[in-house]
């Protein structure tokens, strides 16, 4: 998860819930050649649609020209978490335990760094993941991303 820093998250939060919206994530990765790239993902309770993309992508785009906490060229991209929903916090674990999650960590943990595996819990600051029937322990501090697996039945 490339986080954005707390201030352009809080920025972007205010925008997104005063139209509305639940914010899942927002992810700032700063790219060589082409700028930076400020991607927000949205939810709400009948889900996301085009239309509410547009209509969070204008209104943010203009707080963010007023605001301008980004240095240099961005793009913007605002989109559904989708089916493979990014897990950015440990009250987004909480709320798919049960389900299959995807873990990629910066620093290899018991000789690796990708893991997927079944949220069992989250306790404290660590998510436990149930990987080939055994609990694993990752913490959060040092997961790079994390997404749902989707599942189709």
């Amino acid at each position: 998860m490339h986080k954005a820093p707390p201030q352009l998250t809080a920025l972007v939060r205010d925008t997104v819930e005063s139209l509305g919206y639940e914010l899942v994530g927002v992810e700032y990765l700063s790219r060589a050649k082409a700028g930076h790239l400020l991607r927000v993902y949205l939810d709400a309770e009948g889900g996301i649609g085009l239309g509410d993309c547009e209509k969070v992508s204008h209104q943010l785009g203009a707080v963010l020209d007023v605001e301008d906490p980004i240095r240099g060229e961005y793009a913007l991209e605002v989109s559904s978490p989708g089916l493979d929903r990014p897990l950015f916090e440990a009250a987004h674990f909480a709320r798919f335990v049960g389900s299959v999650a995807r873990v990629k960590l910066a620093a290899a943990m018991h000789g690796r760094s990708n893991w997927k595996g079944t949220i069992v819990e989250v306790d404290g600051d660590e998510i436990v993941l149930e990987v080939d029937g055994e609990a694993v322990r990752l913490p959060l501090s040092q997961m790079a991303s994390a997404r749902l697996v989707p599942e189709f039945n």
